[in-house]
Parts: C-alpha cells; sequence; structure tokens
C-alpha cells in the first residue's frame, strides 16, 4: 500500500514539474534491501519497441502488471465543479485558497433564479416543489422505519435536504437549465444532509485495529486516521459544512502524520 501511496504521488509530480510523459507504471519491489527506510524511483526512456517488450506475456511469477500511465504531462489545475462554485462565494473562497492546485482557478460562473420562466422551467419548479414537500412531509414516517434498522434520523436527514433544495431555488436555481439544476440541488444537499461517512471511517479504523493490533501511537497509518475521524465526526456533528469538515479532517491527518516522525514503530502491516 505504502508503493502505492508512493507512486500516486511521483507520477503527478512528474508530468505536472517535469514535463514528463508517463506510459506504464510499475510498482513493487524491484531493489530491495534488509533495513530500507524509504523507497526508489527508476525512470526510464522508452520508445514503441521497449513498451512492447515490457508489456509482452511472461511466465515469470513476480513480474507485475503494468499500469497505463495518463500519458500526456499537462500544467492546467483541476478546478471545482461549477456547483459548488455559485451560492456561497464567501465560503468557497475560503475553501480553494486551502488548495493550492485550485488557486488559479478563475471565472468562477454565478448561476442564480432566472427573472423569466420557459415552459420548461415552470414545469421543473412544480416538479422540485412537489417532490420535496412529499420528502418533507415524510419525515416522521421514514424515522420510524430506519429507527427499526438503522440509527432512526433517515426522516430528519431528507428534511434538510429538501428544506435546502426550496430554499435555494428561491435564489440560486437556474430553473430554464434542467441539467445545472440538478448540479445545484446536488450542491445544496451536500451542505446540510452530511452522510455516513465519519461512521464509515470509524468502523474501518476499529476493523484495522483489531485485526492489524495497531493503537494510537504504534507509528502506523492510524496515527493519521484517527485524529482525522475524531475530527470529521465532531464537525459534522455540530452542523458544520461537509467541505469545511473534510478540510479539518485532513490537517488533522496530517498533522497527526507528522508526529510519528517522532515515534518508535510498534507494530507492521
Amino acid at each position: 500500500m505504502e508503493l502505492m501511496i508512493a507512486a500516486g504521488k511521483a507520477v503527478p509530480r512528474l508530468q505536472l514539474e517535469h514535463g514528463l510523459a508517463v506510459d506504464r507504471v510499475y510498482t513493487g519491489s524491484f531493489m530491495t534491501s534488509l533495513d530500507m527506510a524509504g523507497f526508489s524511483i527508476t525512470l526510464m526512456k522508452a520508445d514503441p519497441a521497449i513498451l512492447r517488450r515490457l508489456d509482452a506475456a511472461t511466465k515469470a511469477p513476480y513480474w507485475p502488471v503494468g499500469v497505463g500511465g495518463n500519458r500526456p504531462p499537462a500544467k492546467i489545475p483541476v478546478p471545482l465543479p461549477p456547483s459548488h462554485l455559485t451560492k456561497n462565494d464567501e465560503r468557497v473562497g475560503n475553501n480553494l485558497s486551502r488548495f493550492d492546485d485550485l488557486k488559479s482557478y478563475s471565472n468562477i460562473k454565478t448561476l442564480s433564479r432566472p427573472q423569466q420562466f420557459s415552459e420548461e422551467g415552470r414545469v421543473l419548479e412544480v416538479a422540485i416543489q412537489a417532490a420535496a414537500a412529499a420528502v418533507i412531509n415524510l419525515r416522521d414516517s421514514l424515522n420510524e422505519w430506519d429507527s427499526k434498522a438503522g440509527d432512526g434520523d433517515c426522516g430528519s436527514t431528507m428534511f434538510r435536504g429538501a428544506t435546502a433544495i426550496l430554499e435555494d431555488m428561491k435564489k440560486y436555481y437556474p430553473l430554464n437549465d434542467a441539467t445545472e439544476t440538478v448540479y445545484e440541488m446536488g450542491s445544496s444537499i451536500r451542505r446540510v444532509m452530511g452522510g455516513t461517512r465519519a461512521d464509515a471511517l470509524e468502523a474501518a479504523i476499529a476493523a484495522v485495529s483489531k485485526y492489524g493490533g495497531a493503537r494510537a501511537g504504534y507509528r502506523t497509518l492510524l496515527d493519521a486516521l484517527i485524529p482525522a475521524s475524531l475530527v470529521l465526526k465532531e464537525r459534522l456533528t455540530a452542523g458544520d459544512d461537509p467541505a469545511d469538515a473534510f478540510v479539518l479532517a485532513s490537517e488533522a491527518a496530517l498533522a497527526g502524520a507528522e508526529s510519528t516522525k517522532l515515534m518508535q514503530a510498534q507494530v507492521t502491516f
């Protein structure tokens, strides 16, 4: 897993910072050491003939399967989708400032409710209102059903999403454009509904700890995941925007990872 993480970091750097075209990526123990605290990266200039040989069938049991690289080098920052960038410019701006790859994103498109409606826009608004109202009216029933097999909050969660859709539709949805409207509905839902991400991460950590024997302070992956999980659950429970909660969780994970520099390894995976 650690080698895959290293390869995943190395390939974009080769492309973005050095302008190299990556055709194949091989990850594995090609050159080993009995006591090596690190990894090595080997680059090879390849032509079509070499690539054919690398891709040729072999019976060598330990020769890895090559993964095709994203060949064309690019220096294009990855933008957030427009639906993340429309309703609260200040919140989005704060999030963008924390990611270097997004700093140069510009010309953000602002969407708004149309002044005049097309026939399709009027139909879409009525349909959204009817669907949201139905979900709102089912809140108690959904909670009751969910309590029989879950934590009993399905109706309340859906209620928050439907209410946010109705509220945002008054100002932000470009109802004459069905595609953009659906994107905006997704943005509204993501903002208020949260989800089971924190619980899933917490369960995953518990499983890793159970079967691997690691705990906080053992200088393992858990030293990054545990603080991230705690912060994520705390912020989502407090009602924070999921995007902000994930940013804070990632910062906690980074701090946890940095703390392992002073730890003594206790177990290995």
